[in-house]
């Protein structure tokens, strides 16, 4: 039995499968509704309504209706996609035991009902009415089914019968009367509903005759509690208390029975035929699950839970699953695998199993290829005795290394695994079939070269044989465990298959060549020539090379069915491209890590061969397809990622590629230049443009997005404007930025910009527009920014300011301008006086002087910028002359072409790019102060009357014709900073904390150690973030600069591959030893306990720099642990002084921490001293004799203490008995419990922290805080602290 899922809930009563959907709805002994989805295992809804169990439930086959009946005498028809009850139908007068809709319920609305007051009832869920009611039985009425084709009902009862009733009147009179109501007048249709009130009336007084009993089964010995029909056959099955199952065959006039399948030991409680093999399952109270050959009536499978009593079978209507419910929930299952044994052959060949016979299947040949049967294979085992389970071959091997004959490998799983060897021409493969050679074998075999394969025996051994099935050698496995044999992809070499990791091993010489981690193997696919290797887990793919390093992995949330390497002859991608399938869709994946999904399928299907865009495929059914895919995507990421840009822009032209994901994926992989190529969405478009520095671009764009705001009567101008201005700003390209401003009206930073440019002229007719706008702050900022004094001054004394005015008047030297102000001042009622003593008392610097703008030295159309020479993706002429190499690669009919339209689209914009038109154009004419530049017309009409020369009519500000001429600069690529380059290239936490990565480096420390308490570890987190950065000032007005401190730039800049300095070192921890050792001696515990947490907090924090570094680093982490428990043992000892037992056990446990012999002399001082106090002789005695025996007991220094010692292990061994029983044995080894204190023995389940490795006993310690270390969860299994 395969669990495909498994719920826990209350007893599950009722069960039905959705007819399409991945659903199954169980209905619950505390009256909810569960409806799961078994592919992902959650529950999608929950329907609460029913007052007790409900006991049944069923799906509408084609409307979103769900029918349930319950304790509480209700039948309930909700619709799940509106998530509530439509209606309830009462009428039963005790608990309802099963409903159904009718089979065919689109023309038939019924619903079959059984009930404990001993009747069946048919309603119409249409009209909400009772159609029939069939009374006969004489107790409850366990179940009740419609037949699935024809007009007849079963049901089941326990009065020890299964009755058979006929429908047929039923159905008649409901189509006549569905006639006359559809035909008739509204007199007619009152007058027929009164008929149909009637004969409800009378159907509830006396039953009617619309449904008669064709046949009374008898023959069970106590009450029948399930009863079904099968799907095509005249038969029955039944299951009854009497703990027996029974077959009953029917035929028109009569029924009888056919046969008792014993077995169970209790009550039988479903049973079903299975929809696809002629068998029956059913389960029991006994807490089994059996399936019965209808054939031979034998029992073949018995599937047992422990603990949980079987109350419903459901079957699925079209695929092959099963659900049963159980006392504590239920299980979806298959009986079998589907998936046909199938292997690939040379030269676009397969081979498959169908049923008993092996076929050869070749591509080549017709239109989807042909069928060539082989051989029949011989059923083996003494447990496959039928065809529906247990006998199907598993696995087939094909040996690629003999090029004149066949070999194909046959193995199964019948009797615990065995093989099959078949041998037979290349040229008649049906006429020269070789009797085939068996053994006993685990897993699938593999071929390890023209004339020997190898099996994994029973013994978990490599043997080794040749073609006539001799055993030639035995090989251990270098790895324990190994469960399976898969193809090492060359000559000689084996895959082994060992827990959740793969080994490569050649077996001549018996070397592990590789080794990756992969959960859950299910099977691997090499590619054709050899050098990837994909191999299929249970949820996720692994591409390697051929010696099994690691290229990319992919996990998947559905199960992976099956897959297949590209092999078409032309277009780059053989050998690159993998095809694999999932339950439901085609996707692929790139030995870049790139993946994608290329097509859904109604059904599973298992890919065998990929050429071009066919995938050649089996179904469950071992029939060959094929199915048309479009792997454009694929192929577009392939040329991306190996650099074939010719390719790349031939797809672009030629192919329809598009889609935010593409565009997504072109700007994550730093190609946002060609995604600009994709789209045409102005907005997309003006991102993707400014993202890859096409001004340009940005600006046709923008002019795009400005049209369409105001045929909207919206106003984007400045967000759009501005964002061009700050990129041109960062290129140097002043005259788009000063377009950007001129369009935005930015004034302020217009005239900032002609200031650091130079252009002293402009500024002067900035100031003549600022007067114009009467802008007075405008004003004055440009005369300041051109030094001009006097109109300075008149702006001061305009706007009113007239002390001011006098103040700059007289300081800058213009005295007829200082006495007019102050006549002006003086009229108006004040005085001048003190106003300069002001300004000179707060001028206490004295060095005032009049401003002046910076005289231009050097004036250039755009600030000088790096020319960088196009990429081939930039520049697609290049690309065109590059070469189409690949052009005939790809097959033009099979897939739709660009328009004529978009070719002169894309030809134009080759003109932008490269000519200087287009874009270009329009922004130089942008760029005037003539007529179309709105809301500036008014400030620079007039310039003329103001003296100078006269102003073009066209642009005032020199002509911008060159601004086109940008494409042909580039600015040089942004480097990486140094925080960006640790994160990738360590996994160390403190490298990713010293990035400011504070995220992934929590992360890491909870994935690496289980940290889950970061507060403790806070200080030592700082530091690290801190201690990687220096502050340099940089020159006056500007901020200081930070400069990272690396650690591996002794032998010149590591650039790309730098790592930081991290403040903590291994001194550091030696230090803190220390000092936990100074207290430890000295007594004071607190203290010493301190210094070793403080230690433990630094140690995930430190980098070392070698092996050597590392392996003390870890002895240092085993000192802290073992000196925390310890005084920890000791606080604990002087809790219980009082308590003779409890003090002198814990004393015995201080001594078995690993401690320095200096201080282990002072425990085991403490514990004979102890023990010898309370009387127990015994103890005391082994402490002396462990004391005497230390090395510093024989200095002088400690010769009374020897003197001491020896005197009570001679009084202890005199006296030689405890006064207490301790839980203490000093002659077995031992762990401490860190928690309660007492011993932990081997063989007894403990849980431990993976960071200070603190054992515990107690199993409710698991994922809490470790009392050792204080901030790693207990019982989380991780990879341990990583070093550097």
């Amino acid at each position: 039995m395969l669990t495909k899922f498994e719920s826990k809930s209350a007893r599950v009563k009722g069960l039905a499968f959705h007819p399409v959907r991945p659903w199954v709805c169980a209905s619950l002994h505390n009256g909810v509704i569960q409806l799961w989805d078994y592919r992902v295992g959650t529950v999608i809804d929950r329907f609460e309504e029913h007052d007790g169990p409900v006991r049944g439930v069923d799906f509408h086959l084609t409307e979103p209706f769900l029918v349930s009946g319950g304790d509480d005498y209700k039948i309930k028809v909700w619709d799940y996609k509106l998530r509530r009850c439509l209606f309830t139908l009462l009428g039963h007068l005790d608990y309802i035991r099963t409903v159904q809709f009718h089979p065919n319920a689109s023309q038939f609305p019924w619903i079959l009902s059984a009930s404990d007051d001993q009747t069946l009832r048919l309603w119409n869920f249409a009209t909400r009415t009772c159609l029939s009611v069939l009374t006969g039985h004489n107790h409850y009425v366990m179940c009740a089914a419609f037949h699935p084709t024809e007009d007849l009902i079963v049901s089941a009862s326990l009065d020890q019968t299964v009755r058979v009733w006929d429908t047929t009147g039923l159905r008649k009179k409901q189509s006549s009367d569905g006639m006359d109501e559809s035909s008739s007048s509204l007199g007619g249709a009152l007058q027929a509903q009164r008929k149909v009130t009637g004969l409800n009336v009378q159907a509830e007084l006396f039953g009617t005759n619309d449904v008669v009993v064709k046949y009374v089964l008898e023959g069970h010995e106590r009450g029948v509690n399930w009863a079904s029909f099968h799907p095509t056959l005249p038969l029955l099955c039944s299951a009854a208390d009497d703990r027996q199952v029974k077959l009953w065959r029917m035929s028109e006039t009569k029924a009888w029975e056919v046969d008792t399948l014993r077995g169970h030991a209790n009550n039988v409680s479903c049973c079903l035929f299975h929809p696809k093999h002629d068998l029956v399952v059913s389960n029991s109270e006994d807490r089994s699950i059996r399936v019965w050959d209808v054939s031979k009536r034998v029992g073949v499978q018995t599937f047992r839970r422990e603990g949980d009593r079987f109350w419903i079978l459901a079957a699925h209507r079209s695929q092959n699953l099963l659900a049963a419910g159980h006392d504590s929930g239920m299980i979806v299952f298959k009986l079998e695998r589907e998936r046909p044994a199938s292997c690939d052959g040379p030269a676009g060949t397969m081979y498959y199993v169908r049923g008993r016979e092996l076929f050869l299947h070749d591509f080549s040949r017709g239109g989807n290829g042909i069928d060539i049967p082989i051989t029949s294979l011989r059923r083996m085992g003494q447990q496959a005795q039928t065809d529906g389970i247990g006998s199907a071959p598993r696995f087939l091997s094909y040996n690629h290394h003999n090029p004149s004959e066949g070999n194909i490998l046959v193995t199964s799983d019948i009797d615990g695994g065995s093989y099959e060897l078949v041998t037979f021409s290349l040229s008649n493969p049906s006429a020269s079939v070789s009797d085939g050679k068996r053994g006993s074998c685990l897993g699938p075999g593999v071929f390890l070269g023209r004339n020997r394969f190898a099996v994994l025996d029973r013994q978990r051994q490599i043997v080794i044989k040749n073609m006539q099935n001799e055993t030639t050698k035995r090989v251990q496995p270098p790895v324990p465990n190994v469960d399976g044999l898969l193809d090492g992809g060359a000559s000689g070499r084996v895959l082994l298959r060992a827990e959740d990791r793969a080994v490569l091993f050649e077996v001549q010489s018996r070397r592990v060549l590789g080794e990756i981690t992969a959960p859950k193997i299910k099977s691997v696919v090499w590619s054709p020539d050899g050098s990837h290797v994909a191999i299929l887990c249970k949820y996720g793919v692994i591409i390697a090379d051929r010696q099994l390093e690691q290229l990319c992995s992919i996990s998947d949330n559905v199960r992976i069915k099956s897959g297949a390497w590209d092999c078409s002859p032309s277009g780059g991608t053989a050998n690159q491209l993998f095809i694999y399938t999932t339950l439901h869709h085609v996707k692929y994946c790139l030995p870049s890590g790139d993946t994608g999904t290329i097509r859904t399928l109604d059904q599973p299907l298992y890919a065998m061969r990929a050429s071009k865009d066919q995938l050649f495929c089996l179904d469950r059914e071992a029939r060959p397809r094929m199915i048309s895919t479009d792997t454009t995507e694929a192929r577009f990421k392939l040329a991306l990622s190996t650099k074939r840009y010719g390719k790349v822009m031939h797809m672009v032209r030629h192919s329809r590629l598009c889609g935010r994901a593409i565009v997504a994926y072109l700007q994550s992989k730093g190609f946002p230049e060609v995604a600009l190529h994709f789209v045409r969405e102005p907005r997309t478009r003006f991102r993707l443009a400014l993202a890859c520095g096409n001004i340009e671009a940005a600006m046709e764009s923008a002019f795009m997005l400005e049209q369409t705001a105001e045929s909207e009567g919206k106003d984007n101008k400045r967000e759009v404007w501005g964002e061009i201005g700050n990129e041109a700003l960062r290129q140097g390209n002043h005259q788009v930025v000063e377009m950007s401003y001129q369009r935005t009206k930015d004034f302020d930073r217009l005239s900032f910009l002609y200031l650091i440019t130079g252009d002293t002229e402009k500024l002067r007719k900035m100031l003549k527009i600022s007067n114009m706008r009467q802008d007075i702050m405008g004003r004055y900022q440009n005369a300041l920014l051109l030094g001009d004094a006097a109109e300075r001054v008149r702006v001061l004394e305009e706007s009113g300011n007239l002390p001011l005015a006098y103040i700059s008047a007289t300081m800058l030297g213009l005295a007829e301008d200082a006495d007019r102000i102050k006549i002006t001042i003086e009229t108006n009622d004040g005085t001048v006086d003190g106003l300069l003593e002001k300004v000179a008392s707060a001028d206490t610097r004295g060095a005032g002087r009049l401003l002046q703008p910076p005289t231009p030295i050097y004036r250039e159309a755009n600030w000088p910028t790096l020319e960088v020479q196009k990429t081939t993706l930039e520049d697609l002429s290049a690309a065109d002359t590059q070469g189409h190499e690949d052009v005939d690669d790809y097959d033009e009919t099979a897939r739709p072409t660009a328009t004529a339209a978009q070719d002169m689209d894309w030809d134009a914009e080759d003109e932008v790019a490269v000519g200087g038109t287009g874009a270009a154009a329009t922004a130089a004419e942008d760029l005037d102060f003539g007529d179309d530049m709105g809301d500036w017309d008014d400030d620079l009409g007039d310039i003329g009357d103001l003296g100078g020369p006269p102003l073009k009519p066209a642009d005032s500000m020199e002509d911008l014709d060159d601004v086109g001429d940008i494409g042909d600069f580039r600015m040089p690529t942004a480097g990486r900073p140094a925080p960006a380059c640790w994160v990738q290239n360590s996994s160390h936490a403190a490298d990713h904390l010293a990035a400011g990565a504070a995220a992934s480096s929590l992360q890491l420390l909870n994935r690496q150690i289980a940290v889950s308490d970061f507060s403790v570890l806070k200080d030592s987190l700082i530091n690290c973030y801190l201690g990687s950065m220096t502050s340099v000032p940089g020159v006056p007005g500007s901020g200081s600069m930070l400069i990272p401190l690396l650690r591996n730039d002794g032998g010149g800049p590591p650039e790309a591959a730098s790592l930081p300095r991290t403040p903590l070192k291994l001194k550091d921890l030696v230090a803190g030893i220390r000092d936990g050792y100074k207290y430890f001696q000295g007594g004071k515990f607190n203290d010493a306990r301190a210094a070793f947490t403080s230690v433990l907090t630094q140690i995930p924090l430190v980098v070392t720099d070698d092996k050597a570094e590392a392996n003390e680093m870890k002895e240092m982490l085993t000192i802290c642990t073992e000196y925390i428990t310890a005084i920890r043992i000791k606080g604990a000892m002087n809790e219980v002084a009082a308590d003779p037992i409890k003090s002198t056990e814990l004393s015995a446990y201080f001594t078995h921490c690993q401690l320095l012999p200096v201080h282990l002399l002072l425990a085991l001082r403490s514990a004979m001293g102890t023990a010898f106090k309370h009387k127990n002789f015994i103890a005391a005695a082994g402490f002396a004799r462990r004391l005497l025996e230390l090395p510093d007991m024989s200095s002088e220094r400690n010769a009374e203490l020897r003197l001491k010692a020896t005197k009570i292990l001679q009084k202890s061994e005199q006296m030689a008995r405890n006064e207490h029983q301790l839980n203490y044995d000093n002659s077995k080894a031992f762990q401490i419990d860190c928690k309660d204190f007492k011993p932990i023995y081997a063989g007894e389940a403990t849980v431990e922290c993976s960071y200070c490795g603190s054992i515990y006993s107690d199993a409710s310690m698991s994922h809490n805080i470790c009392l050792t270390c204080s901030f790693c969860a207990v019982g989380i299994k991780t990879i341990g602290l990583v070093t550097g």
